[in-house]
């Protein structure tokens, strides 16, 4: 038995070592290829561990739709002992409800229902405003205050296409630019990973 991820882990199922992927869920990385470790990322995958590693039992369940990812990982709802990761997860505010993809949405509606109350206390993920969003994890908000107070001084515009790059005010882009972060010095731009635009 062995977590790879907070939401993903090693079993062996009919006699082979299988990936098996949580459905309705996604918790921060540990150690993405582009994204690096992403904040809780590491608690979540700690918080997996301890479960399936003192568990005397585990069991997965499989939704009507495909039981397959692209990967080729096994796609489930996992019980430790009788209690559903997934929900454990949700509970602490490790992991967010996503990749919602019918027919596999067996469980949303409940899943839904706890991580509204894990918002609510503002657990994990959700003490960090702005951080866990429909799309996924955005860590470069945590350097911030809210994005309101930032952008009344904090001018530099910060956009993440296939790169992250920044554009200060006399930049020929900056109007165009989305800012999806904004930076006061070109130095914490550069410190949060943007680039300036090439000339």
């Amino acid at each position: 038995m062995q977590p790879i991820d907070g939401d993903t882990i090693v079993v062996m199922y009919n006699g082979e070592r299988e990936k098996v992927r949580f459905l309705l869920l996604d918790s921060p990385e540990t150690s993405h290829p582009r994204l690096g470790e992403q904040p809780f990322g590491q608690e979540a995958k700690e918080f997996t561990t301890n479960l399936v590693e003192n568990a005397k039992k585990i069991e997965l369940e499989f939704d009507i739709g495909p039981k397959l990812d692209k990967y080729g990982r096994l796609l489930a709802y996992v019980y430790v002992d009788g209690k559903m990761i997934q929900e454990e997860l949700l509970k602490k505010g490790l992991a967010r409800v996503a990749y919602i993809y019918p027919p596999n949405t067996r469980y949303v509606n409940q899943f839904d229902a706890i991580q509204k109350k894990a918002q609510k206390k503002g657990v994990g993920i959700w003490a960090i405003e702005n951080y866990a969003r429909e799309d996924g994890f955005h860590p470069e908000t945590m350097d911030t205050d809210s994005k309101e107070n930032k952008s009344k001084d904090c001018l530099i515009k910060g956009n993440i296409g296939s790169e992250k790059i920044y554009h200060t005010p006399d930049s020929p882009w900056y109007e165009q630019t989305k800012a999806e972060a904004m930076f006061c010095t070109e130095k914490e731009a550069v410190k949060a990973g943007f680039r300036p635009p090439k000339r």
